[in-house]
């Protein structure tokens, strides 16, 4: 059977609906588990005992639970913000200019925002079209956590 992908797809987050300077507010959140937390840092053999050892924690700068691996951080706010941004995607095409703010520990609860950079459109009519956006989280606090942009060939309407 064949399944009519416009029928999942949500009305919004075509190629023509964003301009440079469009911001959003992520309609969800999510709390860091302790999976999402610290496995990602054991899988790449990240070494810095401050993402996977309670006890070298104790009394730190950075708090005494341990910090989430930043690339679970990134991930999870690119995560939150793709309903919006990347539903009609065609593909990724790159992160670039990340910048990891404030620590995160598990327990934190994140939420998204994004802002259109740029648009270029395809190089044919109704061909997809780059968007670069620039995302960024924050904790249940207020501070700022991840700031990164994130480049996305996204269909255009009718195509």
């Amino acid at each position: 059977m064949a399944v009519d992908h416009d029928a999942v797809l949500g009305p919004e987050g075509w190629f023509e609906d964003f301009y440079p300077g469009r911001q959003m507010r992520h309609a969800r959140a999510a709390t860091v588990g302790e999976i999402e937390g610290s496995g990602p840092a054991k899988q790449v053999m990240n070494t810095a005992q401050a993402h996977f050892n309670d006890h070298f924690m104790a009394g730190s700068a950075l708090g005494d639970n341990r910090v989430v691996f930043g690339l679970a951080t990134a991930s999870l706010v690119y995560g939150l913000a793709s309903q919006d941004t990347a539903e009609h995607a065609v593909a990724e095409l790159g992160w670039s200019r990340l910048r990891f703010r404030a620590p995160v520990h598990h327990g934190d609860t994140i939420e998204a925002f994004t802002e259109v950079v740029s648009v270029e459109p395809g190089s044919e009519s109704g061909a997809p079209g780059t968007v670069v956006f620039r995302h960024w989280g924050r904790r249940q606090d207020g501070v700022v956590v991840f700031e990164g942009e994130r480049s996305t060939l996204v269909r255009s309407r009718g195509a």
